[in-house]
Parts: structure tokens; sequence; C-alpha cells
């Protein structure tokens, strides 16, 4: 039997080493002058001429970050009021850093296994949905497990159907299971309910989308934005190099796989984000080379909104428990990253600080370090939380005003574009969203709802 692959296996062939120098590079930086990935690995590594992350210069990268955000978006930090409904955790493509999937074929109607995991009509989507934007929000952001039974719409039902060798196309019909997810389109639909703004089918669910067809990304998101779809999430971009996806993601859409899906979404005129998941096996090297294209990306489209770095959350994946990692992003590459960011992707206004991979106390310091919007009230948020995160669920608007006054920054309520913003008085008092067909100021959760929510788990 073949020895897993360990951390202590790992060989790359771009590695950080550069014939730039660090001070060269955040010249550069503070002149405005477009950065370089020999740049990018300067500023992420502090200077590959020392070892290890060199604190006074990390700082003079995040006053550079900071000062560049100030002109770029000024003093606001921004939010939204949103909620996450991932409509199922069957997926069976087994993608090393996740633990939010749960095995296909546990949700069998045969099986006489158990799974944890969850799946959820289009009806079941629709109520979630309603009664969340009856509250106030208006955003819905949707991402799920590849489910053997989705198809993109009927027609691509009846395509799947009759292929010679479902298996070979990762296909089983919706009676196999105990839920039927019904379609693609078919959630997107139940989803867009009251005005909400729907953004959901990253580049991996859309190459899901389109198996066993001759379909381009074009046709399959045309159908899609038809349905309802109103913007496209940039996650399942891990790290835009194919020799770091070849460890964590070996089964999963390929760099130009992912890029190409972007771009089809841009040409059928959905505007999209950005994302990086770091802190795993990839060096900086991977992570300035991911940056370029990001910025490449956008140089092409100018569709991307904002960029979001996501720490990778280790504890409970498959890429910690073999061994391949043994620990996250520490707090100084977090930082950096972020600065880097702002300074590198010059095309791209807007970069978040996540509050459900950082917590509050470091999602603060990161608004200080490049970052300017805060995410969204996210009323669930399984992903990160199943991953082991110890963050997620809620954030209310109160939350957002008295964290974003506390560090002298003015919070800002804002549309899924940007386009749409409120300030908010911190002394005005209460605090609930405005901007959705349904949001009338007040909070979106009562303090019972809040208690509730935050309670423990029994075990």
């Amino acid at each position: 039997m073949e020895r897993p692959v360990t951390e202590a296996d790992l060989e790359f062939e771009h590695v950080p080493e550069t014939d730039q120098s660090f001070e060269n590079a955040l010249a550069k930086a503070r002149d405005g002058d477009r950065l370089t990935v020999d740049d990018a690995i300067e500023l992420l590594t502090t200077g590959t001429d020392t070892h290890g992350i060199d604190r006074r210069r990390k700082e003079r990268v995040l006053e550079a970050a900071d000062r560049r955000r100030a002109e770029q978006v000024g003093e606001e930090v921004t939010f939204i009021a949103n909620l996450n409904n991932n409509v199922t955790t069957a997926c069976n493509v087994g993608c090393l850093f996740c633990n939010f999937k749960d095995a296909a074929h546990t949700f069998e109607r045969e099986t006489d296994l158990e799974t944890a995991g969850f799946t959820k009509t289009p009806a079941e989507s629709r109520e979630i949905v309603a009664d969340a934007v009856d509250r106030g929000i208006y955003e819905v952001t949707s991402v799920s497990g590849l489910h053997p039974a989705f198809a993109l719409d009927d027609e691509h039902r009846e395509i799947l159907e009759a292929h010679p060798n479902p298996k070979e196309i990762n296909y089983k019909p919706p009676e196999a299971y105990e839920t039927n997810p019904g379609t693609y389109t078919d959630q997107i639909s139940a989803m867009s309910v009251g005005d909400v703004h729907v953004h959901s089918m990253t580049p991996e669910e859309v190459y899901h989308a389109r198996r066993g067809t001759d379909w381009d990304y074009e046709e399959v998101y045309r159908r899609l934005k038809d349905a309802g779809l109103d913007t496209v999430p940039g996650t399942a971009a891990e790290i835009l190099v194919e020799e770091v996806r070849e460890v964590i993601c070996p089964g999963k859409i390929s760099t130009e796989g992912w890029l190409e899906a972007m771009e089809a979404a841009a040409s059928v005129g959905l505007d999209m984000t950005a994302t990086i998941m770091y802190g795993h096996v990839e060096n900086e090297a991977h992570r300035a080379m991911h940056l370029q294209r990001v910025r490449e990306l956008q140089d092409r489209t100018g569709a991307i909104t904002e960029f979001v770095p996501l720490s990778f959350i280790y504890q409970n994946t498959p890429l910690f428990e073999h061994d391949i990692v043994s620990g996250g992003a520490s707090t100084d590459e977090d930082e950096l990253l972020i600065a880097v960011s702002r300074l590198f992707l010059d095309n791209i206004d807007h970069i978040q600080s996540s509050w459900v991979k950082y917590g509050d106390e470091q999602g603060l310091k990161l608004l200080n370090c490049g970052a300017d919007d805060y995410m969204g009230t996210i009323l669930s948020e399984e992903i990160t939380k199943r991953a082991g995160g110890g963050y997620g669920e809620f954030r209310s608007f109160a939350d957002y005003v008295e964290m974003i006054s506390s560090i002298g920054r003015v919070p800002v309520e804002r549309s899924t574009d940007y386009e749409t913003r409120r300030v908010i008085d911190p002394d005005d008092p209460p605090f609930g969203p405005q901007l959705g067909p349904k949001a009338d100021g007040t909070p979106l959760l009562t303090r019972q709802e809040r208690e509730t929510r935050a309670a423990p788990a029994d075990d």
C-alpha cells in the first residue's frame, strides 16, 4: 500500500525566491506602481533575504496598504444584510481542505448509513429565504455540495437520464435519494423571492451543471441568469496554481476551468466576487501567482466587485487529519495577505475582512491593514463551522455599528454591488437594515432569537 503524502513530502516548482528586494517592492507599492509577482512575494514574506516575517517590515507593508485603502475608498466600512442558504452537503468530489461535505451515497434511500448532512428541496429553500426577506435581508448566498442528482434544468435532466453510463458523469436520479434537491434552476427560482439578490453558482457548481453535455459555461450561466441568478461567488478558486490544486483538490475544476467559467459569467452580464483560500500547503509564490491571475481576470472583465481572502480553517479537515498540514496561516500572514491584496489588486476597489474566518478582534484589525468590507449578517454559516471554525452564525447591525465605530471608521450598509449605500449614525438606534424590499430598520432577530442562536448545542 502506498504511503500517503505528508507535509514533509511536498515539493513545489514554484518557491518564494526572487531577484527583487523588499525595499524596492515597498517603494513601488507606496508610489502606486503596478506590482509584479516578485514584488508581491517580497511583501508577503517581508523580504526573501531573511528567514521568517520581520515585524518591523510587516508594519510598513500594513501602513502602505491602509494608506492605499483610505485613498481608494475612504473611511467607510461596509456590510450587508444577507442570509446563507446552502442547499446540500451531499458531495463526492473529495477535496482535502473541506469538512462541509458528506459522502453522497449516505443520502441514498437504500443505504444503512447515517448522514449528519442535509439536502433542502426548492420549496424549503423558498420558505427559508422568504422568512429572511420578511425580516429585512436582501441578499441570499448559496454554495452547495455537488449532489449527484443535481441537473441544471429539465432539459439537462433528460440528457443525464439518457447517458449510457451515468456513473461516469457522476449522476444518479433523484429517486435514489431521500430528498430531491430539484434542479439548479429550480433552486435559483425558489430563492428569487421578494426581489432578493441571489448570489450563487460557483465555477465548480457550474462545471457540475454542464456535465454530460457539450454546453459551454456561457450557456449554463445564461440559463441560470434567466432563472433569477444575479451574481456569482468566486469561491472554488482556492489557490489558482495547478501544483497546489493537485494536492488539495485533485478532483476539482482546474485553474483554467475556473477562469473560463468566471469570464463566461461576466460575458452574460453577471458580476462576481473573487476569493483566495490560503494557509494550507501553498507558499508565498503561489499566493502571489493567484493574485496575478485574479488581477488579469479583472483586467479582462471588470466584473469583480470585491476580493475575499479566506484563511484556511484546518482543524476538522482531511488535510490536517492526514498530516498534510500541521496548522493554518499565522496572524502575521493573515495581515500581510490582506495588505498585499490591497496593494496588488489595483483594479478591485473592495477587500473583505471575514469575521467568520478571523473572529471579531482580528477581523477589526484587518480593517486597518487594507480591508474595507466586513461581510454581512449571514443568518446561517455552516461551511466554516463544520471545518472547526469558532465563528459564524450571525452578526447584528448593532454589532457592526459598535465594532466599526470602535476603530474610528464609518459604518455603512451596502447593496451587493456597492452602488447603494447608507451611512449609519451610531447615535441613532435601533439598528437594522433599510435597503431591502421589506427592510424597515428594525433588527433582524429579536433578543430572544439571538440568545437562542448563541446558546451552545446540547452534547
